[in-house]
């Protein structure tokens, strides 16, 4: 019950960050409503279809859809008093792959899969709606860039199985673990930490 509740939570966040992304990019009704759809489901619809789960959840759960559905239309009807749409964006994603880091994990564990493959779909199921949502409003998705973000679930994901040795509580686990990729995300932004760049800047060619 309770890592439905993450679910939800999850999809809530991302579906908003799709209509924020949307919005920005000045797209009509459907536009928004498609693009918080994918960059709500694009990432879980990837774990589902790679641990063979058939159909994938949220088509066998009107749920989703319907928070989905009220979340984008929430963002839209509020979207004056969330104009600060980049700050907006950023948390709202943020959260998402903190959510969504967890809920990945928890569904590789049920498929019996390695703990480092869990990693793996764990961060993919956070990481991939919004990449969906970026590459189809036509921006670099920020998991291609230097910024902190798939790190971030990874270390979250490292987190909960280091947990998982000590403590018996899996809902302490889960928050946890979510909060572990959701500060380390926040923290990197603030004091603008970032993966060194394979590429020499401006400043790099005059020296």
């Amino acid at each position: 019950m309770f890592i439905q509740i993450i679910d939800i939570l999850g999809t809530v966040a991302f579906a908003i960050s799709g209509v924020l992304v949307a919005l920005d990019k000045r797209m009509d009704a459907f536009g928004v409503l498609i693009i918080a759809f994918v960059t709500a489901v694009g990432g879980g619809s990837l774990r589902d279809v790679m641990v063979g789960i058939e159909p994938v959840s949220w088509m066998t759960n009107m749920t989703y859809v319907y928070v989905i559905i009220g979340s984008a239309a929430f963002a839209v009807l509020l979207r004056n008093k969330i104009a600060y749409l980049r700050t907006s964006l950023f948390l709202f994603d943020t959260i998402g792959i903190g959510l969504y880091t967890v809920v990945g994990i928890e569904t590789a564990l049920i498929a019996g899969l390695h703990p480092i493959i869990c990693i793996a779909l764990g961060t993919m199921t956070a990481c991939f709606g919004g990449v969906i949502r970026d590459i189809l409003c036509n921006e670099i998705p920020v998991i291609f860039r230097k910024e902190i973000y798939a790190t971030a679930c990874i270390l979250g994901g490292m987190t909960y199985f280091l947990l998982r040795k000590f403590v018996a509580d899996n809902n302490f686990i889960f928050v946890v673990a979510g909060a572990v990729v959701i500060a380390t995300r926040l923290l990197a932004v603030k004091f603008k930490i970032s993966l060194p760049s394979l590429y020499k800047t401006g400043d790099d060619l005059a020296a």
